[in-house]
């Protein structure tokens, strides 16, 4: 996970709630708000084995963890005010690492209930981590080309050559602890077969940052993302990397597939989630329900149940693979629902939808209560900020999810 700069956005109001609505004909609501009980900015997800038990790391030593999956989140204490930058968990929910700035690492073998600092040799940021089969064999790459690798659970870090000064966000070895990549500045991959006894340099075809690399099920088929929306793809091990289309300028922080190799999200600046499901061929949208920038993404046991993190604490979790009311609406349900588009949206006083003025339309609240019945020229006047889901009064169409802001 990289460090970021991040830009204290307006908090966009939201409504959240770790539920699917109770709206006729409503499966899931897309991406959620959780309530993390922090400001605190959020670097980091993980869930180790299923979707219940998770952690998040963040500024200022934050650790949470949840073990609801996500209805309450409790602050852990770290012992340490430095800004923890990646979290990950092997093999259970109990034997964990968290890393950061100037080298922190700090381990857990119970859970969190407490956590150990561990000695790296280095004042440089760390910023991920990847146990790749087990607790005892780790690898954390980080700031000027910084690579440590540990094969006794943390009790000894030592440095690898990587070959470069260039700083280093991610690392990810796909399935033994012999062939891994770590990607970072100026577009710079590293590969290794061995270990990391020896990283030789890959040709990402981009000068751009790369913030994060995933290759979900073998050694093969990978993926990169990063800076200006970048996002590269390799089938060959990392011989060739190939430039995907993700539809938006905004930086990647983060790529995750639960998976397979098909079907994937990213996350990254001013709220950008991204979805394919064709293995890159195209990235969607989706509607985050928030202004604040994503810097993390896991699906943990399948492509539905997922969580995202963030700026001031932002926490998200969707449980339809983030497809929400309105992607589901416009890939599934063409006719009538096609048509239906409300303006603008984030709204402060009152929305339209162009065509429909005259029409009446039921809006509900995240927990399926209805909270009102809106002509189409004025949705949603009167109401409180928060999150809603518009459909027609004679229930014609699947329900649209819209957000009002103060």
């Amino acid at each position: 996970m990289k460090a970021f700069n991040f830009s204290r956005l307006a908090l966009c109001v939201l409504c959240g709630a770790s539920m699917s609505l109770l709206v006729p004909g409503l499966a899931g609501a897309g991406w959620v708000s959780q309530t993390s009980g922090t400001l605190n900015h959020l670097s980091s997800v993980h869930f180790p084995v299923d979707s219940l038990t998770g952690y998040s790391v963040g500024v200022s030593g934050t650790i949470l963890k949840t073990t609801n999956g996500g209805a309450t989140w409790v602050a852990q204490t770290s012992g340490t005010t430095k800004w923890l930058l990646s979290v990950y968990f092997p093999v259970d929910a109990l034997t964990g690492y968290a890393m950061g700035y100037n080298g922190i690492i700090l381990k857990t073998t119970n859970g969190g209930a407490a956590w150990v600092p561990q000695s790296s040799d280095t004042t440089y940021y760390l910023w991920s981590v990847h146990f790749p089969v087990d607790a005892q064999t780790g690898y954390a790459v980080g700031q000027s080309g910084t690579i440590l690798a540990t094969t006794n659970g943390g009790a000894a870090w030592v440095s690898q050559t990587s070959g470069t000064l260039n700083h280093l966000s991610s690392v990810h070895f796909p399935m033994d602890a012999l062939t891994g990549y770590a990607v970072g500045d100026y577009g710079t991959i590293l590969a290794t077969t061995n270990g990391g006894a020896v990283w030789v340099s890959k040709t990402s075809g981009t000068i751009n940052p790369l913030s994060s690399v995933h290759f979900p099920v073998d050694a093969l088929t990978g993926y990169a993302v990063g800076e200006g929306g970048t996002i590269r793809k390799t089938t060959n091990g990392g011989a060739n990397w190939v430039a995907q289309n993700s539809n938006t300028s905004y930086t990647l922080y983060e790529v995750d597939f639960p998976t397979d190799a098909l079907t994937g999200y990213a996350v990254g600046e001013a709220s950008a989630i991204r979805k394919t499901t064709n293995g890159g061929a195209t990235w969607v949208a989706q509607t985050s329900g928030t202004s604040q920038w994503l810097t993390s993404v896991q699906f943990p046991v399948d492509a539905q149940t997922g969580y995202s993190v963030g700026n001031n604490g932002t926490i998200l979790k969707t449980m339809d693979g983030g497809s929400g009311v309105e992607e589901a609406r416009n890939a599934e349900f063409g006719t009538r629902n096609a048509e239906l588009r409300i303006k603008p949206n984030p709204f402060t006083s009152f929305a339209t939808l162009p065509g429909h003025e005259a029409e009446r339309f039921s809006l509900y609240d995240v927990s399926g209560r209805q909270v009102g019945v809106f002509r189409g020229d004025r949705v949603g006047e009167g109401l409180a900020p928060g999150v809603y889901f518009l459909r027609s009064s004679d229930y014609k169409d699947k329900p649209l999810r819209i957000v009002k802001v103060r």
